[in-house]
């Protein structure tokens, strides 16, 4: 039994090309039930997010590996009805512990675009799931899963991995949590409705801060964070009349101009009676005017803050990473040891089998022979010789064949499991 992967993902394909070889949700199935039939293939897994594509295949004979990878490799192509040849030097194939090690990466957050972000766990478990709920896993896929889930969890706990932020918006959301103590008694007003904000929006949700107010241009796409948390929506000129009444500000809009100035913000202060503001702007052009810096008890960040401590956290990651690696190698290797072993386990079964076989057609011989009014004494003497013969004819010949074919190591191996001694 053998593992392999087959994939795509953002280091080896853009977009335009990841698109073509995704599996939606809704096909993944049909997927994996196509996938299943061949005759190769013992068990099969298909993790598929924006960022990858990678189909887990396991198979009985590691010998076939290479008629597997042309087979999986064409298979995908009829899936998608596509030709493949002009992609493939974005596709890549590994087998064995290779493949075992690259799961593990994957799984742990090592491989990722954002090395340590935690989603992608989140996502092999799905896949995990959605293989076993269409009766796609072999026994051998099912113990590889649960092993790279414990290794996932290995490198969380072991590892600084994931203890620093790794994007602006959850940056901006730790630091508004860090400068406010009790996020319930807080009101919150994010600027804009784009993918920056629609990240904030998530982060902040966990918290629960009192009240949340989205402004901006079109009411119809702020409407959509609404989903996400429970919000107010207003306009961006409300934002003058509405803005004393928020203790934390984020800004991410596409205006070429400031929309919040020093001198609202004077006056916002005054209304306040000076109690203390946070403003992160991550926008570029910046929507607010970089001197409120100056007022007092107003604290802003801008992008460039925020982007130095992600920067400095990656590297932080970076570091984590090659510690995760030597987990990685050593969980992997174990995994590989017990392949083995189960492949062993298949060969000793075979081989009980054959002795188990010899013994009954022996016994059966012996049996026809005394009821024809042979001699005990005599059977019993012949089918132990015959018994005796028959079992060690097999490793004997393959002694011999060792021993005249320059197979040291082989010979040793063999006359060592057979408990036999060198004179």
């Amino acid at each position: 039994m053998s593992i392999s992967v087959l994939g795509v993902n953002f280091k080896t394909a853009p977009v335009a090309i990841r698109e073509k070889l995704a599996f939606p949700n809704e096909v993944v199935a049909k997927a994996l039930y196509s996938l299943s039939q061949h005759p190769l293939v013992d068990g099969c897994v298909i993790l598929s997010t924006c960022n990858r594509t990678e189909i887990y295949v396991s198979y009985q004979h590691a010998t076939d590996y290479i008629r597997l990878k042309q087979s999986v490799t064409n298979w995908l192509g009829q899936f998608h009805h596509l030709d493949l040849q002009p992609y493939q030097d974005c596709l890549y194939w590994h087998q064995g512990q290779a493949a075992v090690e690259h799961l593990m990466a994957v799984a742990s957050g090592i491989d990722s675009m954002i090395i340590g972000e935690p989603q992608i766990l989140g996502q092999v478990k799905q896949a995990y799931s959605m293989a076993q709920q269409n009766n796609c896993l072999s026994s051998e896929l099912a113990k590889l899963f649960q092993t790279i889930f414990h290794v996932a969890k290995l490198v969380r706990t072991q590892t600084h991995i994931g203890a620093n932020t790794a994007s602006v918006a959850y940056a901006a959301c730790l630091v508004a949590r860090n400068l406010f103590n009790d996020a319930k008694q807080l009101q919150v007003m994010l600027v804009g409705a784009g993918e920056t904000i629609e990240l904030i929006a998530r982060y902040l949700k966990p918290h629960g801060f009192k009240h949340v107010i989205v402004a901006n241009r079109t009411r119809e796409k702020a409407l959509k964070l609404t989903t996400l948390i429970d919000a107010e929506i207003i306009s961006l000129p409300d934002i003058a009349t509405r803005l004393n009444e928020v203790d934390i500000v984020i800004s991410s809009t596409a205006s070429p101009l400031p929309i919040i100035g020093k001198g609202l913000v004077e006056r916002t202060m005054q209304a306040r009676n000076n109690k203390e503001m946070l403003f992160i702007d991550l926008a570029v052009p910046r929507d607010v005017e970089t001197e409120i810096a100056t007022l007092a008890n107003v604290h802003l960040y801008t992008i460039d803050d925020l982007q130095q401590t992600v920067a400095n956290n990656l590297e932080q990651r970076a570091i984590a990473a090659n510690q995760a690696q030597y987990i990685i190698q050593e969980q992997a290797e174990q995994f590989i040891d017990w392949l083995k072993s189960r492949n062993a386990v298949a060969f000793v079964k075979q081989y009980r089998s054959n002795a188990e076989t010899i013994k009954q057609q022996l016994e059966l011989k012996a049996l026809n022979a005394l009821k024809q009014g042979a001699n005990v004494d005599e059977v019993f003497a012949e089918f132990s010789h015959k018994l005796t013969n028959k079992l060690i004819h097999a490793p004997t010949q393959t002694l011999l064949h060792v021993a005249t074919h320059d197979c040291d190591d082989c010979f040793k191996v063999l006359s060592k499991g057979l408990g036999l001694k060198k004179h």
